[in-house]
């Protein structure tokens, strides 16, 4: 018999991503069916942002290729999520925020304002621009040791640090496991929300180097609202099954804080993206078909460098 599955919000409206390992996905019909142990579940997929494909999963060329056409993306990851191996692709075939975006890293005095403007969305307020960039990023550490010490003393729960082993999952206490299980979470519907809008995910602003360097990033600025106070309350209600627990609480907070639009709205305004962008003036509808030839290269695709600088001084 099917097993009931809750239902899982859109993709549009908010978010929703789904966890599976030890399984086999299949097309069936308008969805996807995951067959385990257990039996089959129907998932539907215009519901679905993220699927995490956890180990011992398997998945078929024609669910890849459905979950694609519905913009979900697909991420392959180590056990309970902690390592990304490989991701799919969003629904966009846009290429405009992209090249905004590696314009910005490119340029350093550009990249130095979206830093900026980064650490001054994590912490609230405006920063000084005479700061040294590692003394804001001593600020931030000392800014996420006081949020895990005040999400264990809110929570009662013992914090000896953020400590794990990669390679043995199961040494981990319940509260770095949840906050691995959490993060984890967060990390895909960030990169799906990055892939959807059409930016790349490697290229990072505060972090680099790593083909999810811009998804490290943009998690990082939700973690001390969302992530790290879910995981202590897991934990402080049980210390059995954390890491599923932490997913499926998390997936509820994502639902109620609407994130996938938050993301998307957070970047473009980090980036100075309004709008009115040469993306939205007309290039053809190249998301109708994306095998469809692109525009050729106009100057107007390309803000003067005076430009940019003029839309980002404070």
């Amino acid at each position: 018999m099917p097993k009931d599955l809750h239902e899982l919000p859109k993709l549009r409206d908010s978010m929703s991503y789904l966890y599976v390992e030890r399984a086999r996905v299949e097309q069936e019909d308008a969805a996807i069916a995951l067959w385990d142990a257990d039996g089959r579940t129907p998932v539907p997929i215009a519901a679905l942002a993220v699927l995490l494909l956890g180990p011992g999963t398997t998945i078929t060329h024609a669910a890849v290729r459905a979950l694609a056409e519905n913009g979900c993306s697909i991420v392959w990851c180590g056990e309970e999520g902690v390592r990304c191996y490989a991701q799919g692709t969003g629904e966009t075939r846009r290429a405009y925020r992209l090249l905004h975006q590696a314009r910005q890293v490119c340029n350093d005095d550009l990249r130095r304002e979206v830093v900026w403007r980064m650490y001054e969305m994590r912490f609230g307020y405006r920063l000084e621009r005479d700061l040294s960039l590692n003394q804001v990023r001593g600020m931030e550490g000392a800014r996420m040791r006081d949020a895990y010490a005040e999400a264990s003393e809110r929570y009662g729960v013992p914090w000896a640090g953020r400590r794990y082993n990669r390679q043995n999952w199961q040494q981990a206490d319940p509260v770095n496991k949840a906050l691995s299980a959490a993060n984890a979470c967060l990390n895909g519907v960030c990169h799906a929300a990055i892939v959807s809008g059409g930016y790349c995910t490697a290229l990072g602003f505060v972090h680099t180097g790593k083909q999810l360097s811009f998804v490290y990033d943009i998690a990082d600025l939700y973690k001390v609202e969302l992530s790290i106070p879910m995981a202590f309350r897991v934990v402080a209600e049980s210390t059995e099954d954390v890491a599923s627990r932490a997913r499926h609480a998390l997936r509820d907070a994502f639902r109620e804080h609407r994130l996938l639009k938050r993301i998307l709205s957070d970047i473009d305004g980090l980036l100075g993206l309004g709008a009115d962008t040469p993306d939205e003036r007309g290039a053809g509808d190249v998301d109708a078909d994306g095998a469809m030839p692109a525009a050729l290269w106009e100057e107007l695709w390309a803000a003067p460098l005076e430009e940019q600088h003029a839309r980002h001084d404070p």
